[in-house]
């Protein structure tokens, strides 16, 4: 209700019926003036025909008087019958007051009383003998009567017309006090009020949020007003708290993009920096501390032997390690304020579990105020440092277990080598050197021990050549990871001992073969070869290494003498290693004549190349699954 009293709506409403109705009731009155006006001028003309009437009867008197007849004296009685009739019209009736006691009406009365009382009996009288001057001069008086009656008239319509005009100016004067009145409110609560919340409106387009409109009132707009200036002023508030979550925000962005670097470089350093754990995490797990506000942090690695927790590394450390393997490192005691975790009793601490998927390789404790909770992209970067921890160390421990088969596998091959070719010579040495001393006991004669001793010399020669073969190859120089580099340091070789060129063609996929697999190749080269150059008198030879159709074939041929047919020749000892070799490695060896001249040898074997990483290992190499603060699983 007191917002209806106060409308504006309300209030221009209000002038313009107020308008309306001044408007519409100045047209009544001017309708009704006129209408009361209307036959104004019949009733004066009436008025003035009265007089001349008076005029005429006082001429009809005088011409009776100079010649009385009765045409004359029927002109008399016309005119005065005419003067009555005009003096009762409607035409001038109906022109005078309702009120009786106006001043016309009486006027009018007093002249038809004169005329019926006095004047009428003497005219009639007049007609019937000599009219006197007195008669003349009565009528004089009635035209004297009769122009103030029409005076009268005249003043009443003067009257009406000035009425009119009073009204008009009245109700004009009206209008223009409410037009103005309307103008005004219009003015200032309409016009002006809008005028403000346009520039607000603009203001706030600009973002600027401190204009206020300050309308005072009841009406629309100044509600509409204090609406925007509290739109406004929340606006504003919003508007500085987003622009303060966004600084955080950026702040946070640029904390957490310095942070990531600080893992990318660290990364680096784990991954290209050998197996010094501590030298590498140490300086990225102090920046850390420095971009993010927390620390101390410690790592400590779970022994599957005893089922414990081994402390590795602690930022922050007053001392090294317990099982610091390094002394001559000084990853950990380089802050110039060493801090124990003791003086973080008044923090919390965030315990991140260091797994490659469900393997658990060790925990990292992560020391932080505790008034303060760790925002969410902190945790999240904790947790990408626990994976990124966690792949180091795996990958550490399975370099060194790789590095730990291969040592094993190599010493395997030198064993199997050994057992294959010198123990077995020394073994058949041993038997003919048993043979001797029996023969000796029984007083053999010397030249039945002769064959023996040449056995046994033959048998020396042997061993020693095939130890010279063993520690030939296993003294080669590898250039380069893999079979490539052995084949070419041994066609270099030979090459030399041949005088002539060797060729070499070498196709296979990186990793193909396990060192078992390189070696036994390896060995059926050089037999080859080693055969090429006492037997063969070739001037070429070719070795072929290549991988198809999921099998490799070991060539090698040459354009010496050949064999003497396409049999394969008489067991001897060089061959019969190289068909074990060939067996072992569950391949075919042939040997036959090329169809240009001289010999070929072929191996033909499946690869079974041996994994770094087993399948349920390899399974477990996932990416880690990040946890939150609790330690579990996002």
């Amino acid at each position: 209700m007191k917002l209806l009293r106060h409308s504006l709506v309300a209030r221009i409403t209000a002038s313009l019926l107020a308008i309306s109705a001044m408007a519409l009731i100045s047209i009544v009155v001017t309708m009704t003036v006129a209408a009361g006006s209307r036959g104004d001028a019949a009733a004066i003309n009436m008025a003035g025909s009265l007089r001349m009437n008076t005029y005429q009867i006082v001429n009809a008197l005088q011409r009776y008087e100079q010649q009385p007849g009765a045409e004359t004296r029927a002109r008399v009685a016309e005119l005065a019958e005419r003067f009555e009739q005009r003096l009762a019209s409607p035409e001038l009736n109906d022109a005078l007051p309702r009120t009786q006691d106006h001043a016309l009406q009486h006027q009018h009365r007093q002249l038809q009383a004169r005329w019926a009382e006095e004047l009428a009996p003497q005219v009639a009288r007049a007609t019937g003998d000599v009219a006197p001057d007195a008669l003349r001069e009565t009528l004089d008086g009635l035209v004297a009567e009769i122009d103030a009656m029409v005076t009268l008239l005249e003043q009443n319509s003067e009257s009406k017309i000035q009425l009119l005009s009073a009204l008009q100016i009245l109700f004009l004067a009206l209008t223009a006090v409410v037009v103005v009145i309307a103008l005004y409110d219009i003015r200032h609560n309409l016009v002006l009020p809008l005028r403000h919340l346009v520039v607000l409106a603009r203001e706030a387009a600009h973002r600027n949020f401190d204009h206020r409109t300050r309308l005072a009132g009841n009406d629309e707009l100044a509600l509409l007003g204090r609406t925007f200036d509290a739109m406004a002023e929340e606006l504003g508030a919003s508007y500085a708290e987003l622009e303060a979550r966004v600084s955080s925000k950026k702040a946070e962005l640029e904390r957490s993009n310095r942070a990531m670097q600080v893992l990318h470089d660290g990364s680096r350093a784990l991954f290209g920096g050998g197996n010094d754990l501590c030298a590498s995490a140490a300086p990225m797990l102090r920046r850390l501390e420095q971009l993010l506000g927390i620390g101390p942090i410690r790592l400590s690695l779970h022994d599957f032997h005893d089922d414990r927790e081994i402390p590795i590394l602690a930022t922050h450390s007053a001392r090294r390690p317990e099982y610091c393997r390094d002394h001559t490192c000084h990853a950990c005691l380089l802050d110039p304020q060493p801090l124990t975790l003791e003086d973080s009793e008044a923090g919390e601490c965030l315990l991140l579990p260091v797994s490659v998927g469900d393997l658990m390789l060790g925990t990292l404790e992560v020391w932080h105020p505790g008034a303060t909770p760790l925002p969410d992209s902190v945790k999240r970067l904790l947790n990408a440092l626990a994976d990124q921890l966690a792949t180091a160390v795996y990958l550490q421990r399975r370099i060194e277990e790789q590095q730990q088969v291969t040592l094993m596998n190599e010493r395997t091959i030198i064993a199997r080598e050994l057992h294959d070719s010198l123990a077995q010579s020394l073994s058949y040495l041993k038997m003919q050197v048993a043979r001797l001393e029996r023969m000796q006991e029984k007083g053999v004669p010397q030249e039945s021990q002769a064959p023996v001793f040449d056995e046994l010399r033959t048998g020396l020669d042997s061993a020693y050549r095939q130890l010279r073969e063993l520690l030939t190859t296993f003294r080669l120089k590898l250039e380069g990871p893999g079979l490539a580099s052995a084949l070419r340091q041994t066609v270099a070789e030979f090459g030399e001992r041949l005088e002539t060129r060797i060729d070499l063609t070498v196709d296979l996929p990186p990793h193909l073969l396990n060192p078992n697999e390189e070696i036994h190749v390896l060995q059926v080269v050089r037999e080859s070869l080693a055969n090429v150059v006492k037997h063969a008198n070739a001037h070429w030879a070719a070795v072929s290494v290549t991988f198809r159709a999921a099998r490799l074939h070991v060539i090698v041929e040459d354009d010496g003498v050949g064999l003497e047919d396409d049999r394969s020749p008489p067991m001897h000892y060089g061959l019969v290693i190289m068909r074990d070799r060939a067996e072992t490695l569950g391949g075919e060896l042939t040997l036959r004549n090329r169809p240009g001249g001289g010999t070929r040898v072929e191996l033909v074997f499946t690869p079974q190349t041996a994994r770094l990483i087993s399948q349920h290992v390899g399974k477990a190499s996932r990416p880690a699954i990040a946890t939150d603060h609790h330690g579990n699983r996002e």
